[in-house]
């Protein structure tokens, strides 16, 4: 794809003798949003650790923007534009919603650790940290700690914390894992809306959300893609069907 701001170019990752990731080659467009789907233990979660840093590429090359980020450290891929949030809620329980998104926005803003200066008193962090308040529409829960938060509520708070840093490239993993269909709309609309201007990159199972949401979907099978496409090729791929759907066309 020649106007592709994430490549993954013959991808491997090895743990041993196991070989997870086998030669993964994706492009991600600018303000795409592209889901990855595929069985339990096929590799979804593994190839976002790669691609964020956590694990190291075995072979092959990751590139952001044309730059390699292959085996860079997390801090510095998230400097270089990408951010990811994870399975598991990964949020501070004794920080309340402001305090937590006032941190969240330091580095971007150009601040660095100052033991002299109180971060109450740096009038752009509040604005911003208030703005992403009202976009995440977490406002009314400014001053609640993120232990007292509900579930659906701390998943919203870690897409604020993914996005405080304006990244060109955002990784979900599993966002709406665990919420009712309710909050699964409401998680929804605000992927839609915080990923406007931006590349999304998500890992998914529930595939209404998948096929509602996503440009183009890659299948991911035994660490291996097996196809990528729109909504509608996927659909329609029977060696999607056979492999994880469990479908025959008319089922979906």
């Amino acid at each position: 794809m020649s106007d592709a701001v994430l490549q993954l170019q013959d991808v491997n990752k090895r743990f041993g003798l196991a070989h997870i990731i086998r030669g993964v080659t994706l492009d991600v467009g600018h303000n795409e949003r592209h889901a990855v789907i595929g069985p339990n233990g096929a590799g979804k979660s593994t190839l976002f650790n790669l691609i964020s840093g956590r694990f190291s590429v075995s072979q092959g090359q990751i590139l952001l923007d044309g730059k390699e980020i292959s085996n860079r450290a997390p801090y510095q891929v998230r400097r270089a534009g990408l951010s990811r949030s994870f399975q598991v809620t990964n949020i501070f329980p004794r920080l309340t919603v402001y305090e937590t998104l006032r941190c969240a926005v330091l580095w971007s803003l150009g601040h660095r650790y100052n033991f002299w200066r109180p971060i109450r008193r740096l009038p752009d962090v509040r604005e911003k940290a208030t703005e992403l308040l009202e976009m995440i529409g977490l406002a009314d829960h400014r001053d609640v700690s993120g232990a007292e938060l509900s579930y659906a509520d701390q998943r919203a708070l870690e897409i604020g914390i993914t996005i405080a840093g304006n990244p060109n490239v955002v990784l979900l993993d599993e966002p709406t894992a665990g919420m009712s269909r309710g909050e699964t709309e409401r998680a929804v609309a605000l992927i839609r809306r915080v990923t406007v201007g931006k590349t999304l990159l998500m890992v998914e199972h529930d595939m209404e959300v998948v096929f509602g949401l996503a440009d183009r979907i890659s299948v991911l099978v035994y660490g291996q893609i097996i196809a990528t496409g729109t909504p509608e090729e996927i659909r329609s791929n029977v060696a999607v069907q056979k492999a994880y759907l469990g479908a025959t066309p008319e089922d979906v």
